[in-house]
């Protein structure tokens, strides 16, 4: 008789370990590998972007709160008294031989002195302005020449009075225009002239360590001013401490 062989048993791989169940060669799950580290790398580098942030933020609130306490406020302007010592439309010298039938031009003489208290209400910060330069406007027209005035330094909240004459020390007439002209002679005859005066210049703010750039700054006083015409004189006022009528009203651009 023939022999007969039994198929020969699968070989056994994992004597005295554990048997391979189908849930062993699923892939894993859940895991990660990290091509930039070990985990406490990345706890280091986590706990140094927190620190940064925290003191970058700790800056910021310090910064906002030195900002808070030493900002500078804009210098308030009030004109308490105007004197006017000349205001007078006169004919301005031509530029050359008239033309047949041509007018000469209109021009304004004036002069005043006007008491302008500057206030400073910064409480911590003082203030430093140059470049001063005033003059008198009426109906959009200047009619006087720019008066430079000096350097000022203004302690914190502090007030100061400035009285610069404009327009004098014999300075040429200020052409305008005839409607102008007109209606400056016109409101003289009244007794009562709307005026601005305006200051220009440029302003920084010092406090402590710490102080700002120079700013431009521009402001406006509008004035309703009573003029009396004098004796002999055509469209003229030449009487000091004009009355100031209403409240005055200053607007500062910084």
């Amino acid at each position: 008789m023939g022999e007969h062989h039994l198929p020969p048993e699968p070989a056994d791989h994992h004597k005295g370990g554990k048997a391979i169940h189908a849930d062993d060669l699923k892939p894993a799950r859940g895991r990660r590998y990290s091509y930039y580290g070990s985990t406490g790398s990345r706890g280091a580098l986590s706990t140094i972007c927190s620190v940064l942030l925290l003191l970058i933020l700790l800056a910021g609130v310090i910064a906002l709160v030195l900002y808070l306490v030493y900002r500078p406020n804009s210098p308030a302007f009030t004109v308490t008294n105007i004197a006017v010592y000349s205001l007078s439309n006169v004919t301005g010298p031509s530029a050359g031989p008239p033309a047949a039938g041509a007018r000469a031009p209109n021009a304004v003489a004036a002069s005043f002195q006007c008491a302008l208290v500057i206030r400073n209400p910064s409480g911590r910060s003082s203030a430093r302005y140059d470049r001063l330069t005033a003059y008198v406007v009426y109906r959009g027209e200047a009619i006087t020449a720019p008066a430079e005035m000096p350097p000022l330094v203004q302690d914190p909240d502090s007030a100061v009075v400035v009285a610069p004459v404009i327009g004098g020390g014999g300075a040429a007439p200020v052409p305008v225009s005839p409607e102008t002209a007109a209606a400056l002679a016109n409101d003289v005859s009244y007794g009562v002239v709307s005026l601005r005066v305006v200051l220009l210049g440029r302003v920084r703010f010092v406090s402590g360590p710490f102080r700002t750039g120079w700013r431009s700054m521009y402001a406006r006083c509008d004035l309703l001013v009573g003029v009396r015409k004098a004796p002999g004189s055509v469209g003229a006022a030449g009487v000091p401490e004009a009355p100031l009528f209403g409240n005055p009203s200053c607007n500062v651009d910084v």
